[in-house]
This record gives structure tokens, sequence and C-alpha cells, in this order.
């Protein structure tokens, strides 16, 4: 797998708008049905759900950059700032702290 910062012209990414358009707007749209079918779930399915949701935003996001997080410590992390009452929580190391941090300001704020 080849990474953008790695591609010789990486800095001068461009793209075709037109052609993330339509992919981007059924995205959009399946996101909707998703959020609508959670309403209709109970609150502890949907706090589940996006416990799931954050912690697998978190580790890709990380993935991306080359960073291997542990599942345990962000799910936990995440839980702990969030306010769950989550059985089985491990302390986080503050790397991941930091990354958790970071990642629910740009999603909740």
């Amino acid at each position: 797998m080849t990474f953008i910062h790695e591609l010789a012209d990486g800095p001068n990414l461009t793209w075709d708008d037109s052609a993330l358009a339509q992919p981007l707007a059924a995205v959009r749209h399946r996101q909707g049905r998703l959020i609508g079918r959670m309403e209709a779930l109970g609150f502890p399915l949907r706090e589940e759900a996006v416990l799931r949701t954050l912690t697998e935003d978190v580790l890709k996001s990380s993935e991306i950059e080359c960073e291997v997080l542990d599942r345990d410590q962000v799910r936990s992390s995440i839980a702990r700032r969030l306010g769950m009452d989550v059985v089985g929580l491990v302390p986080a190391d503050r790397n991941v702290e930091g990354v958790v941090e970071m990642m629910l300001d740009a999603t909740q704020n």
C-alpha cells in the first residue's frame, strides 16, 4: 500500500470532484439511513454503536499516519471521555489519550 505522503507528487495531489460527488452522496445517504436506524434502537445499543464507531475512526485515522494504537486503550479512553459506564476499561497511555482527545474534539466540537 502506498500512502499519499510517499508519492513523488503527493503535495500536489488533485482529484476530480465530479468523480467523487456521486459516491460521496451515496455514502452520506447510507449514513443518514444508519443514523435513523440507530435512533430506533435503545440507548445502550446506540451508545455501544457510537463507542465502536469512534474506536474504529481513531484506529483507522492513526493507521493512515502509520501509527498502530492498542484497540482496548482507545476504546477505554473514548468511553471515559464520554462518561460511558463500560466494563473492562484498561488504562490508556499518553499517546492514545492525546489522539483520542484530538479526534473527539474534531468530531464533536
